[in-house]
């Protein structure tokens, strides 16, 4: 996918922090909406995230290993 190993480091740090926030943001719309609204929102963030992962980062991990991080491997 991306051949510089610095550029993919950039990318692959960038898109597990969106992913982190991401993950906030469901905390945060669990606290203040409905169970109905909460769900739906849970189910959209989570395809959105599995997306990130599997389309652009294990890409990544494929072409450069090392920069899979340790709590990623299954």
């Amino acid at each position: 996918m991306i051949a510089d190993a610095n550029t993919a480091k950039y990318v692959s740090d960038l898109l597990l922090d969106i992913n982190g926030q991401l993950n906030e943001s469901i905390e945060r719309v669990q606290e203040a909406s409905t169970p109905e609204e909460f769900a739906n929102y849970r189910r959209r963030v989570g395809t959105l995230i599995n997306s990130i992962f599997e389309e652009v980062l294990e890409p990544i991990y494929r072409k450069h290993p090392n920069l899979k991080p340790p709590e990623l491997e299954v």
